[in-house]
């Protein structure tokens, strides 16, 4: 058995009882160093078992250790992945029969730039310190199988212009053929130009990208209007296909329609995630201006959940934007923290300990800290006109939280409106709560960043007594031809 405490891997003999130290004299550390959460480091997890169960295969986030479970010297097996920044970490399954790691066959391994973003598979060969890289590039491979009578490979090949299809090839996987053709109505339509990586740094000196990805019409030297979307580290998704979608925010949507789009990262330090996401993505933002892409003067951001959260606090941080929409935000810290996290029916306390909120401890010991992430106490800073998605059976952050920051914001006079599905939960399920929120969103960036005429709801707002029958009315001119062949409406 292997066994995890306390920064080291220990293997158990059931049948002895005894437990030898695997790891604390490897000159690396196997648990993750990145992880900003206010608990004890998670480990990497393990690889796996060898065939003959006398060794493990472990990983410290870059580079692939085969560890003897009685005892002896760990091997590394990649050699060159932390130094190089390339992280080996997952190996590819060929046989689904298999009872553990074949170590005298080929081992396949997928492979990631940690700052170029590119990504491959990689070949380990027995008895070869090193591996050999057989696919490497901007592009993402994410799955690879194997023929079981011959030496036939399959995987899939993916970038922001290329659908997954996939590739027939040898065991070498070069000169790989395509076999699919999945998506051929991409032609039809206008799509991302390409991505660019955008190198930025903090407020606090850490070292960040973004993914900025370009519109379909981008020319070299022209500034175009921006959405920003923020969760937490997005930029590894760079070479991923951004599938078009019509539940709220869509990549490829946007870019067809001449935006910019910009992905950054975030990352945390305790007791401060909203100010950590102001000290990383207003730096990220002022970047992308600098790269030529993004006009100043047309930037706007949106985010759900967690992100939000960043975005409702954003707006009380920063005048960067034009534009905002805070869908299902957490708003007030102290009066979230002992709610209900009804989808489950837990308490939301451990989100705030040891999980996305990443405070130390809770709010009566911890407080200053708890009201200075708080966006509803900063309310009065609000001059970004703002949009917050808020539904009544929302069993992930309660109604309450929107209503109150809603409220907050009314009776200082701030631009917000408040968009309410009734019967949805976190995020919308019916397809027409889908796509009348989609065009919605559109339609507000539009007016900001494209200089479009406002809708009578913006202007006006709808009563709730007339809410079903503009609805419906919506729904009849959404089912209308998009007019503009080429781009997604």
């Amino acid at each position: 058995m292997l066994h995890y405490n306390e920064g080291v891997f220990f293997s158990y003999d059931v049948a002895t009882g005894k437990s030898i130290d695997l790891t604390s004299k490897i000159p690396t550390t196997f648990w993750n160093e990145e992880d900003d959460h206010p608990v004890v480091k998670p480990p990497h997890p393990a690889i796996g078992w060898t065939k003959d169960s006398d060794a493990v295969l472990l990983t410290d986030g870059w580079d692939i250790w085969k560890v003897p479970v009685h005892g002896g010297p760990a091997v590394n097996l990649t050699v060159n992945g932390k130094k190089e920044k390339i992280r080996y970490r997952r190996r590819f399954r060929l046989d689904p029969d298999e009872k553990g790691i074949d170590l005298s066959a080929p081992m396949y391994v997928a492979a990631y730039g940690e700052w170029t973003k590119k990504q491959g598979i990689g070949l380990i060969e027995p008895g070869k310190p090193g591996i050999r890289m057989l696919q490497w590039g901007d592009a993402a491979y994410t799955q690879l199988t194997k023929s079981k009578k011959s030496d036939t490979y399959l995987y899939t090949r993916e970038n922001t212009q290329e659908y997954p299809d996939y590739y027939v090839a040898d065991n070498s996987l070069a000169n790989g053929r395509k076999i699919t053709d999945a998506n051929p109505q991409q032609g039809d339509f206008l799509w991302p130009k390409g991505v660019k990586l955008v190198d930025y740094t903090s407020t606090r000196g850490e070292k960040l990208q973004a993914a900025l990805y370009l519109p379909a019409n981008y020319e070299p030297g022209k500034h175009y209007p921006t959405i920003v979307y923020i969760y937490e580290k997005l930029s590894q998704g760079a070479n991923t296909y951004p599938q078009p979608g019509y539940n709220g925010f869509s990549i490829s949507a946007y870019t067809s329609n001449g935006y910019a789009v910009l992905e950054p990262d975030i990352v945390y330090k305790v007791n401060d995630p909203g100010v950590s996401a102001v000290a990383c993505v207003v730096p990220a933002v002022k970047a992308a201006i600098a790269s030529g892409v993004v006009d100043a003067q047309r930037v706007a951001i949106h985010g759900h959940s967690w992100g939000g959260y960043q975005t409702a606090f954003l707006v009380t941080q920063t005048d960067i934007f034009r534009a905002a929409i805070a869908g299902a935000p957490l708003t007030d810290m102290v009066s979230m923290y002992s709610l209900i996290y009804w989808n489950t029916g837990g308490t939301n306390q451990a989100i705030f300990e040891s999980s996305q909120g990443r405070f130390a401890g809770g709010y009566w010991e911890n407080q200053e800290a708890y009201l200075r992430n708080s966006p509803v106490y900063y309310a009065k800073n609000v001059k970004t006109p703002l949009i917050i998605l808020s539904n009544d059976k929302d069993g992930a952050v309660d109604h309450t939280q929107a209503i109150e920051y809603y409220n907050t914001l009314r009776r200082l006079g701030k631009p917000v409106i408040m968009l309410e599905y009734k019967g949805e939960n976190h995020g919308l399920r019916k397809p027409e709560n889908m796509k009348d929120y989609t065009v919605r969103m559109k339609e507000f960036f539009d007016h900001y960043l494209m200089d479009k005429p406002a809708p009578k709801w913006m202007e006006e707002g709808i009563p709730a007594l007339k809410m079903k029958d503009h609805l419906d009315e919506r729904t009849k001119q959404m089912t209308k031809p998009a007019a503009a062949q080429g781009s997604m409406q």
